[in-house]
């Protein structure tokens, strides 16, 4: 039999209503909205199912919303499966990092949701501290987004950020240099697309909110992982648990290496991805790294109840 890895979006794939299907039909996803709020102290469930748009999108919301509507529907799917045995690998992009931690058993619910928020309040504070940006290149290689940055940069922080697939890779950097890339794009062969996004995250930029998101990690606690999961720092597999605060702490001003992250199990004998939660940012990756390589996303009540599980061979 093949591998099936489980994954999970980051921000940017955030809809109105996320959450709110399963939630209707499952009381362990309802519950998940229910818990958060609690420890939050607002009404994230509101949010996640109604809006307003503007308040979902914003860092410190998006990121625990995005979190706790990827869990409501592994709860749904829990219900009609056993989900230790169906994936044998985990990974998320960037946020989604947290969601796999959680699903491999690294961080409990409660402490994956106060983690989140604390990263996104701080990542927002460094994005206002100064104008910065990210711009998506369409059609770019690494060696590409790279000599952009070191011509649009012009003594100024502007470096690749995410490695996501073939023809998709987002520079991060100071608004100023964000601009200068997006007028000199054309001459690398390559169309620059502006992100709406706080600020410049993945970069040195994002310096003070990884020194205190590791203040956070150092007293929270982690075990060692249950299953594989892959960091988007190294694209390797997580460890011991210092190690992985010491990633986690990384990974908010290093490159998040999605592409490397897949292609390693593409040549581990991976041959089945499944992504959970909004929207399907991650399987639309899949498609230009591995197109041949099955794909399915899980973000709707409907997902959930046509995903197929895996017939296990008695060991």
């Amino acid at each position: 039999m093949g591998r099936t890895a489980l994954i999970f979006p980051g921000q940017g794939a955030q809809l109105v209503g996320m959450g709110a299907d399963v939630a209707s039909k499952c009381r362990k996803s309802a519950d998940v909205f229910d818990r958060a709020n609690e420890l939050l102290g607002v009404d994230l469930k509101s949010v996640c199912f109604q809006g307003p748009e503007e308040l979902l999108s914003a860092t410190n919301i998006q990121q625990p919303a995005i979190l706790v509507s990827s869990i409501a529907y592994l709860e749904a799917l829990a219900e009609r499966g056993d989900l230790n045995g169906e994936f044998d690998a985990t990974a998320g992009l960037s946020l989604g990092e947290y969601t796999a931690l959680h699903f491999a058993g690294v961080l409990s619910f409660d402490d994956a949701v106060l983690l989140v928020r604390r990263r996104g309040e701080l990542m927002q504070k460094a994005a206002e501290s100064q104008p910065s940006s990210m711009v998506s290149l369409i059609g770019a290689d690494e060696e590409k987004a790279r000599l952009l940055c070191e011509k649009a940069s012009d003594g100024e922080v502007l470096v690749p950020a995410n490695i996501n697939c073939p023809g998709q890779i987002v520079i991060s950097g100071t608004k100023a240099a964000c601009d200068r890339a997006m007028s000199l794009s054309d001459e690398l062969g390559c169309r620059a697309v502006a992100l709406k996004v706080a600020g410049a995250f993945h970069s040195p930029l994002m310096c003070e909110a990884a020194d205190e998101l590791g203040k956070v990690l150092a007293d929270t606690p982690i075990n060692k992982p249950r299953i594989g999961v892959l960091s988007n720092v190294t694209a390797d597999y997580h460890t011991e648990p210092d190690k992985i605060r010491e990633l986690l702490k990384e990974q908010v001003t290093s490159p998040v290496r999605w592409q490397a992250s897949i292609e390693r199990w593409l040549s581990e004998g991976f041959d089945n991805f499944v992504e959970v939660g909004p929207n399907r940012v991650l399987t639309g990756m899949m498609r230009k790294i591995a197109r041949k390589t099955p794909a399915v996303s899980i973000g709707t009540a409907e997902a959930v109840e046509s995903y197929t599980f895996r017939q296990h061979q008695p060991t």
